[in-house]
């Protein structure tokens, strides 16, 4: 599994930087060139995009989902982790924008495009992996605050972890299952 996962990873690295790593050099621009099209512009951020992409591996039998790999680690150390079912058919819901910039009960500044999360009784910093149980998408994300105030839902996510898993994004609630991720 470790020879799979350092294969997955180096082309993840290469499709990132290019040919860098395989000492190829880019090709130089030529400097006669006008100035690029807003085609050329379009088509270079899809071509960004693509890349961020989710990325897919298939690691025996599990199937792992890398988001963002070098800006954060968190599908990684989902790999090297226990998970405990806290709650299955679980309301969440997610929070509207007027929250956004206020303080937090952790006292950090709630940002709606982090993957953060409130929840009634778990220690801040806990990492959570939340689940959509109709599509099976998750999400990780982090415990920053309290709530939610009522007493049908069960976590209260931030809009963008919310909208990664939603089918439908003009529901305002789904039905997940919460495990929380604890090291080996």
């Amino acid at each position: 599994m470790n020879k799979k996962l350092f294969i997955l990873l180096f082309a993840l690295l290469i499709s990132f930087f290019g040919n860098s790593f395989t000492g190829n050099k880019p090709q130089q621009k030529d400097k006669n060139k006008d100035k690029p099209t807003k085609n050329s512009e379009t088509k270079e951020k899809v071509k960004e995009k693509e890349k961020m992409a989710v990325l897919t591996a298939k690691l025996d039998t599990a199937t792992v989902k890398l988001k963002n790999i070098l800006p954060k680690l968190d599908s990684l150390d989902l790999l090297n982790s226990k998970l405990k079912v806290i709650k299955k058919n679980a309301h969440a819901s997610y929070y509207h924008n007027k929250f956004n910039g206020r303080r937090t009960a952790s006292g950090s500044k709630f940002n709606n495009d982090a993957y953060t999360a409130a929840h009634k009784k778990l220690p801040f910093g806990t990492k959570l992996k939340v689940t959509n149980e109709a599509n099976g998408k998750f999400v990780i994300v982090e415990v920053t605050d309290r709530g939610p105030f009522s007493k049908a839902r069960e976590i209260d996510l931030s809009r963008r972890a919310f909208m990664d898993i939603a089918d439908n994004k003009n529901s305002g609630v789904v039905f997940v299952t919460v495990e929380v991720i604890e090291p080996k």
